[in-house]
């Protein structure tokens, strides 16, 4: 099987082998799938470290983690905190801690659940109907887009704010309540994904960490290990087919 990434608007797709991360988490929920066999999932919590085999789960937004893949192929959607299955996920990950566990039928036709992931079919992949989503703040919306279409600009809180005629604490406070993460933890991740992005277009992971106004390629490598646990080269280079959707 070969390793390929989708992109789309506010959610993407990662399909293929993955190394063992280490602890991290990310700003918007995730979706992990085992694609030929159950995976490992550690949970950091309260000082001490559980670990639970899965064929599918769904990690909340700011949960440590770390994925063992056990040498199987898995699939990972991240939905971003505006994208309509995030917001509609909310209340379901709330009552269960945070974690999901087994929300996805074991996968017995690769085929077709490959072209579910691909076209981030997500009410035909989970078990039961996504609840009507919640919902978000316009302007904490608005800013999410933003930043997602500017991360590359180098986009500061006082400009976003600026935007939205709001001072730069009110935007923060405003920001985090209806994110579910900080206006900087969020930019970094934009900030990624620009630089994910450009690999359609650059060979090299140095040209595309400029493409994500990360000062350099240590920069760019440093921010990536913090939030997906994994070295860009381990994961980036494998791929064989980067995909940006409209």
């Amino acid at each position: 099987m070969k390793n390929e990434l989708v992109m789309a608007r506010d959610r993407a797709l990662y399909l293929g082998e993955l190394p063992a991360t280490g602890m991290h988490c990310h700003p918007c929920p995730v979706l992990l799938l085992g694609l030929s066999g159950r995976f490992a999932l550690h949970r950091a919590q309260h000082g001490h470290t559980t670990t639970h085999t899965a064929s599918s789960a769904v990690v909340a937004a700011g949960v440590e983690h770390l994925l063992d893949p056990q040498g199987e192929c898995v699939a990972l959607i991240y939905l971003e905190p505006d994208a309509p299955p995030a917001r509609a996920l909310t209340a379901w990950l709330a009552q269960n801690g945070g974690v999901l566990w087994e929300p996805c039928p074991k996968v017995r036709q690769r085929s077709l659940t490959h072209d579910r992931l691909r076209h981030f079919d997500l009410d035909a992949l989970l078990t039961r109907p996504l609840p009507p989503p919640c919902a978000m703040e316009p302007r904490v919306q608005n800013a999410l887009q933003a930043l997602r279409l500017h991360a590359g600009d180098g986009v500061s809180r006082t400009s976003a704010a600026a935007r939205l005629h709001l001072s730069a604490s009110r935007f923060n406070h405003l920001f985090s309540e209806h994110a579910g993460v900080s206006f900087r933890r969020y930019k970094v991740w934009c900030q990624l994904r620009a630089a994910i992005g450009a690999l359609a277009a650059h060979q090299r992971l140095t040209d595309a960490a400029l493409e994500g106004a990360f000062t350099d390629g240590s920069h760019f490598s440093r921010q990536f290990r913090n939030t997906f646990g994994m070295t860009p080269s381990s994961v980036l280079r494998p791929l064989r087919t980067v995909t940006l959707l409209a």
